[in-house]
This record gives structure tokens, sequence and C-alpha cells, in this order.
């Protein structure tokens, strides 16, 4: 096994079991902006090919095992067809792949796709209220642990990052590629108190000092909590007015 396995060298392998049927390999996320953390960020590729069979299927996962092996996630996969029909679902996502991305292979089929401000608010309302249930009942577990419940907010962190990086296109049309770049622009436009985003990624960066004892660290939960909660209301409140 290689001691190693680089985007490019995914894609080459990609490119060699796929042939002509493969038409696009790009890299998006943490990695293609340059905003990774070790402990937290993997690398993300897309795969998108003329068709998604049992055949195409096959190939990509017996090299994704690889892959996989150096902590990545399997790649994101579509048949170019469907990835056109597909940004109503995922606004979101691909939204922030479209804007933050870089091609491996292949002509890039995200430069002409098509998303809805309308879809874009529906799923980001959807997505931060699912995640704020998730956000609870993960607090009812941790709550007597200030490690785990520090460990709960910065593994969703990055989520939520992503949720606020797509309020704010509601507000300025000049979105940060980084994340943590997009809350900082976001709390200037609303009127509730965003630093939690900031002091929880010091925290993830080993920056700031985590919570030093277990009230503390559920005193930060608290203000996190508001803070996402503050956020739905507001994504609720733009849904109302349409």
């Amino acid at each position: 096994m290689k001691s190693l396995m680089t985007p490019e060298a995914f894609t080459d392998e990609l490119k060699e079991a796929l042939g002509d049927r493969l038409t696009m390999v790009a890299l998006f996320g943490s990695a293609a902006v340059g905003d990774t953390a070790e402990r937290f960020s993997d690398v993300n590729i897309m795969v998108v090919c003329t068709q998604m069979g049992m055949e195409e299927l096959d190939a990509i996962a017996r090299l994704s095992r690889d892959w996989n092996k150096f902590g990545n996630p399997p790649p994101l996969m579509f048949a170019l067809e469907r990835l056109m029909n597909s940004s109503h679902v995922f606004p979101i996502e691909l939204l922030d792949i479209k804007e933050n991305h870089r091609v491996l292979y292949g002509r890039d089929v995200l430069r002409d796709l098509p998303i809805s401000q309308a879809n874009l608010r529906f799923q980001l309302e959807h997505e931060l209220k699912g995640k704020l249930i998730q956000l609870r009942e993960g607090y009812m577990l941790a709550v007597d642990d200030g490690e785990t419940l520090l460990d709960l907010m910065l593994r969703s962190l990055s989520n939520f990052q992503i949720m606020l990086k797509a309020a704010l296109r509601f507000y300025s049309v000049n979105v940060p590629a980084k994340k943590r770049d997009a809350v900082r622009e976001l709390s200037k436009h609303v009127l509730y108190d965003l630093s939690v985003f900031e002091e929880l990624q010091g925290i993830r960066d080993g920056t700031t000092l985590p919570p030093f004892s277990g009230e503390a660290a559920k005193d930060l939960f608290e203000r996190y909590l508001e803070a996402i909660e503050r956020s739905a209301d507001l994504i609720a409140a733009l849904s109302r007015r349409d």
C-alpha cells in the first residue's frame, strides 16, 4: 500500500477504473479552501460520472477502501443528470461546493449548477432545527462530563458554521470561503452574539484554552445553544416573510 494517497493519486485511479464514463473529480470542503483542522477535517472528493450504476459503484467502492484507510470519507457520487436536478434538494451543500471547489479532472459541471434562494432558505431552516434537536440530545448524554460536552460542541461546530455561512447569503453576495470568516461576517448583520463560534474555533485550533471545569463547559454550551437557537429563529422569520 502507498504510504500516502493524495487526492491527485486517488483521481488517477478513478480515471483508470472509469475511463470516459468519468466526467469530473473535484476537491471540496475544508481542504479546498485551506480551512482544515487535523482532528476534525476530512479530505472530501466529488465524483461525477455519465452514469452511476452498479458497475460504477463497484469500481469506486474498490478504490474508496484504500482512500478510507487514510481517514477520508467515501467520495460524494453523482450521475451527471441527477446532479443537475439535485440543487433544489441539497442547496446548502451544493452551493458551498459550487463556490469552493477545485477541479482535479474533467470539466467543471458545477459552474452552471442552478441554486434557488427559496430552496436554500427552506433547507437551512430544516437543517438548523434538526441539528438543534441532535445537539440537545447529545447534551443529555454529556452533561456530567465537561470533556465530553466540549467534544460534542467541537464535533458539531463545522456543521453549524456551514449553516451560518449559508445564512450570510441572505445579507451579502460576497461570502468568504472559510467558514470561520463567514460567521464573523454574519455577526455584523445580526443582533445577537456569535462570538462563541470564534471561541470554539480557537479551542479547536489550539489558540484558546479550553474550559477548565465542567461548569465552564456548561456555560460555554449555554452560549453556543442560544446562538444557534437565535439563528434558527432568524431563518424561520425570513421564511415567513415569503
